[in-house]
């Protein structure tokens, strides 16, 4: 199939033409029908997988054939919120560079900087408004936004806006918008609570998953050691000096803690950097350039800045932290071992994150292989029926005898972490 096929305008069928379009993506295939003919859609893909342009493409070819029609004031009919301010930047490029050739309008908002020229901008007019929840409420409530011609509501990355809290702000949006809306809900992986969402807010979707995130590639090897979490960091720093490895993506759940790490290499002497929601986009970019051309060994990202990263041959991956979604796990582990390339994704399981721990594995249905052969174990049980238990801290048990003593031992060493 090529875009010919899909029977879109002129306009766009050029601006796709100059990107260098020729074959829509699975999940664009897939998803742009849909769209086109009105229904309401669910689309689970991974980044890189084209998602943007999936709703992008068929938004502007409707909403063309209708402003085009109009020479009234424009108003909102096209809204899509994202967790972030960069993936909202992104998102608002991607409508310029498809509807170039169009009259469409549209422009991002985000807060952590002045409303005022976002608000005059709102004045004009404009067809399709790219938004973070918290401005969007808060110009709504100021009697700036106004959605009730809104024909499109998109929500994208719906399961990092789970993940940071923005659900129940999303529910407010929802219940701002006409009931007629169709409604679009991406996300790169379907917990239950997105789900549910789904089955909420949209009217008889139609579900469509490319690349579903349940089983990681063959290609990557997979360990976890069981670290305190004090330790964590001495961990890292211990892998990296010993296996003598670089080229190194780690995955922190924080900002803070993507810092911290970093703070420890350099402290180490070495080469780290992070990228995170804190960090503008252009340095952000420069970052990613110095890692892609290994200016810098390690790379300390937060699940939401590493979206979209793409690097070739990446040959590690570091769980610092666990994730708490299941499938934010296959997702991180997969920016390695791509194209045949061999990988290792390595994770980090503190006491605290042991119930995210069982349940990645049930995901993914493997027994990862455990390294106990490290300076940095649990100090009281090691995670592992082989593993001796640690009584060194443990009173002696009163009026037991010396064969009582070795059957308590003898228990002890067959409770496990799971």
């Amino acid at each position: 199939m090529t875009f010919n096929d899909l029977n879109l305008l002129k306009n766009i069928q050029t601006a796709l033409t100059e990107e260098g379009y020729e074959s829509p993506t699975p999940i664009q295939q897939q998803a742009i029908p849909i769209i086109l003919e009105g229904t309401d859609l669910v689309g689970c893909a991974q980044t890189g997988t084209g998602k943007t342009a999936a709703f992008a493409i068929p938004i502007i070819n409707y909403l063309h054939r209708i402003v085009g029609s109009m020479n009234k004031r424009k108003v909102i009919r096209t809204l899509v919120v994202t967790p972030t301010r960069e993936l909202a930047i992104q998102i608002d490029e991607s409508f310029n560079t498809y509807g170039k050739y169009t009259n469409i309008r549209s422009m991002v908002i985000f807060g952590g900087v002045s409303q005022v020229p976002q608000v005059d901008q709102l004045k004009k007019g404009i067809d399709i408004l790219i938004a973070t929840p918290g401005r969007l409420l808060d110009l709504h409530k100021q009697g700036f936004i106004d959605l009730d011609h809104l024909h499109f509501l998109v929500l994208d990355e719906a399961d990092q806006m789970l993940d940071m809290g923005f659900i129940n702000d999303v529910k407010k949006i929802v219940k701002l918008t006409p009931d007629n809306r169709q409604t679009l809900l991406f996300s790169a992986t379907m917990p239950m609570a997105i789900r549910e969402l789904a089955d909420t807010f949209l009217t008889q979707p139609k579900y469509v998953s490319v690349t579903p995130v349940s089983s990681t590639a063959e290609t990557v090897n997979q360990k976890v050691y069981f670290v305190g979490k004090e330790d964590k960091r001495k961990l890292l720093y211990h892998i990296i000096r010993n296996d003598k490895i670089e080229n190194i993506l780690v995955f922190t759940r924080t900002k803070h803690g993507a810092d911290n790490v970093v703070k420890a290499l350099k402290k180490n002497g070495v080469s780290a950097e992070a990228i995170h929601g804190d960090k503008s986009q252009s340095a952000r970019q420069r970052v990613l350039d110095s890692f892609k051309n290994k200016e810098i060994s390690v790379l300390v990202a937060t699940d939401i800045a590493a979206r979209g990263i793409d690097i070739e041959s990446l040959p590690f991956v570091i769980n610092f932290d666990i994730p708490n979604i299941s499938e934010t796990y296959v997702h991180r582990i997969g920016r390695t071992g791509r194209a045949g390339n061999s990988g290792l994704a390595i994770s980090f399981c503190g006491k605290d994150e042991l119930t995210y721990w069982k349940d990645i594995e049930k995901l993914i249905r493997i027994k990862v292989k455990v390294v106990e052969d490290h300076p940095y174990p649990y100090t009281d049980e090691v995670p592992n029926s082989e593993a001796k238990p640690d009584l060194r801290n443990k009173k002696k048990e009163p009026n037991k005898s010396n064969n009582s003593r070795k059957s308590y031992a003898s228990k002890k060493n067959k409770k496990r972490w799971y």
